[in-house]
């Protein structure tokens, strides 16, 4: 029992991992980019309103019920018959720590930040600015972390325990 609920989680694990990298990557190499090329008040005001938009359930369900799977596989993987426990382990760190604590303490702030803002004003240049600068450098650690979590769950998962 404890071996497919092992699986299953790291299975879930992995999936979400691998999606929410590619919801990261897309912000990184196209949604950013782009909304450089736009006047300031309107990349602020777009980058806002894709901020609110991504507050919905799906994705909070995907980012939240990943994190929770990793922990959940991390926790129950020692006690399976896999010999690559320690691969599930670092795949769930990788995600837990490098993607969704990395989202809750730094990207978070900075999109609470943007969004107190007024891209009307005089700073709304710097804001933009020091705004992009540091969220794409933290965009792309949660991406690397969630693309090397799915990884080490994969090569964890070896022989699935579902099949």
């Amino acid at each position: 029992m404890i071996d497919r609920i092992a699986s299953a989680t790291t299975l879930l694990g992995a999936l979400g991992s691998a999606l929410m990298a590619g919801v990261l990557l897309a912000f990184s190499i196209s949604v950013l980019p782009g909304l450089k090329t736009l006047p300031v008040p309107i990349a602020m005001a777009s980058m806002q309103s894709a901020n609110s938009a991504i507050l919905n359930p799906l994705f909070l369900i995907l980012f939240m019920g990943t994190a929770l799977s990793c922990v959940v596989a991390a926790v129950l993987s020692p006690f399976t018959d896999s010999g690559r426990w320690a691969l599930i382990v670092a795949g769930a760190v990788l995600y837990v720590v490098g993607c969704f604590a990395v989202t809750v303490t730094l990207n978070v702030p900075l999109n609470d930040a943007l969004a107190a803002a007024d891209s009307s004003s005089a700073a709304a240049v710097a804001t933009w600015e020091a705004f992009t600068t540091k969220w794409v450098l933290w965009n792309n650690v949660r991406t690397v972390a969630a693309a090397g979590a799915c990884a080490a769950l994969i090569l964890g998962q070896g022989r699935s325990a579902l099949g």
